[in-house]
């Protein structure tokens, strides 16, 4: 089993930035991919950004230009920094961390709450 902690949610002005944090622990071994998802209430969870084990990165265009994801493979730990944050931005965000042999298995975080508002 693998476990997720994230942390870095809060309230941030439009236009502002916050960094989040997942650490990833227990059986990580095989952990090949991590990424991060975004849900709006009543809509579905959404892909956001994805990092692999080796720094390739992937986003969605949703936040190309103002997301970054990163990784501390030391500290098992995946960062997104959120830079011009929108009032309409999805308001749970989800780290995922993905096991892609022998077959793909997927961990969820609880989820970590951003309110962009003024």
């Amino acid at each position: 089993q693998v476990q997720l902690v994230e942390s870095g949610g809060g309230l941030v002005q439009p236009g502002g930035s916050l960094r989040l944090s997942c650490v990833a622990s227990g059986n990580i071994e095989n952990i090949e991919v991590m990424g991060w998802y975004r849900q709006a209430p009543g809509n579905q969870r959404e892909f956001g950004a994805s990092i692999l084990n080796d720094g390739n990165s992937f986003s969605a265009d949703s936040v190309k230009g103002r997301f970054t994801i990163s990784r501390d493979n030391p500290k098992n730990t995946v960062y997104l920094q959120m830079n011009n944050l929108k009032p309409d931005e999805p308001s749970v965000y989800y780290c995922k961390a993905s096991e892609l042999v022998p077959c793909t298995t997927n961990y969820w975080g609880q989820g970590t709450q951003v309110t962009v508002s003024s």
